[in-house]
């Protein structure tokens, strides 16, 4: 218990405010972000080449026990398309991949290379929060729960072999949390499923109180929302009552594969040159959890797409503290927000690509042009 509470502590990152990273991490993520900075413009496919490093580097400090959990001969490996954000207790299929729990110092800090290697500086800060919800979450509920509230109780699996001119892949996951992204060739990189949540929502009471890890998700949707007029307002928000939970979900995890959803609510073409804006920022928001280069191939797909066929639409109350769900989805992807457990202090999000998640439509490309061959 007292190695669970001082790796609690160790974790303890809250967005907007100074992160206090463990000792032992803080040079290595120094060096770490600036070879992610001066290496980038030298390279014809920087995100592969970190990523495979590495992903590399991380795997070669494995013993045979850890390999045997983390590692996935193929990136067609079923397992690859089995995730859930949900307590690893709740997962019914098992949560695939090594915890942090059975990693060494050394090798936590390798895996959290390999995770920076996929997000911008905001979004590693949001992943890193949300792992340390998970000791707010301790304090909030009774001891002896039927749940291990532990901040690093996340889980880091590779699936095919780590090559910068290859094709593989690698995710890292664990409550609230699911990051998945698929190398193919070298050349392209799908970054989708992307799932992130909190809870609480909001800190409201301790030493972290007032911290809302994805405040910014909720304060531009409201914003929009609330900036429509009547007859605009009739369109985008189609019920009263939010859903309970994100609605491209189940009980046994979110599919491998979604469809648009309906209604699909007012089209961007809809809304004034103010609200459009608005929107942008609010789907970048979401893109930008992924490092830059990446997040610019996504936006670049919504962009020949058209982003007057982008459609926002919203259910439940339009206040703070109200139950509230939105969606944004074009042509390409979807976006979905919830938040109405717990008072609606619990947030579930998610991005997901409709050709895209996990590699589909990349995978399919590679698998027929080396058939053809």
């Amino acid at each position: 218990m007292e190695r669970k509470l001082k790796l609690a502590a160790s974790l303890r990152m809250d967005f907007h405010r100074p992160m206090k990273f463990p000792i032992a991490l803080r040079g290595a993520l120094a060096l770490l972000a600036a070879a992610h900075f001066t290496t980038v413009s030298l390279r014809a496919h920087p995100a592969a080449d970190e990523m495979a490093a590495a992903a590399a580097k991380f795997a070669a400090t494995l013993t045979a026990e850890q390999k045997a959990k983390a590692l996935y001969p193929d990136v067609k490996a079923e397992a690859r398309q089995q995730w859930h954000f949900i307590p690893s207790e709740m997962v019914k299929f098992g949560r695939k991949g090594v915890t942090f729990i059975e990693l060494s110092e050394e090798q936590r800090k390798l895996a959290l290379a390999l995770l920076r290697t996929g997000l911008s500086a905001d979004g590693y800060a949001k992943a890193t929060n949300i792992m340390s919800l998970e000791a707010v979450l301790r304090q909030i509920e009774k001891p002896g729960g039927k749940v291990d509230r532990n901040p690093i109780k996340y889980f880091v699996s590779i699936y095919g072999t780590p090559d910068p001119k290859g094709t593989w892949g690698w995710r890292f996951e664990g409550h609230h949390m699911s990051l998945v992204f698929t190398i193919v060739d070298g050349k392209a990189i799908s970054t989708s499923p992307t799932f992130m949540g909190t809870n609480p929502a909001e800190v409201r009471e301790g030493p972290r109180k007032g911290v809302r890890v994805l405040g910014r998700d909720e304060d531009r949707a409201r914003q929009l929302v609330k900036s429509l007029n009547a007859e605009q307002s009739a369109t985008a928000i189609f019920d009263k009552d939010a859903p309970k939970e994100i609605i491209t979900t189940g009980p046994d995890g979110p599919p491998a594969k979604v469809s648009p959803l309906t209604p699909e609510g007012i089209a961007s073409a809809k809304l004034t040159k103010d609200q459009q804006k608005q929107l942008k920022g609010l789907v970048e928001e979401f893109a930008h959890r992924i490092r830059p280069d990446l997040a610019k191939a996504d936006l670049a797909k919504i962009e020949k797409a058209g982003w007057d066929k982008v459609h926002f639409a919203w259910a439940g109350g339009t206040e703070r503290g109200q139950g509230h769900y939105y969606r944004v989805q074009g042509p390409t992807f979807l976006i979905e927000y919830d938040n109405t457990q717990n008072e609606a202090n619990h947030v579930h999000s998610v991005w997901r690509d409709f050709q895209g998640d996990f590699g589909a439509d990349l995978l399919a490309k590679h698998y027929a042009e080396s058939h053809a061959k």
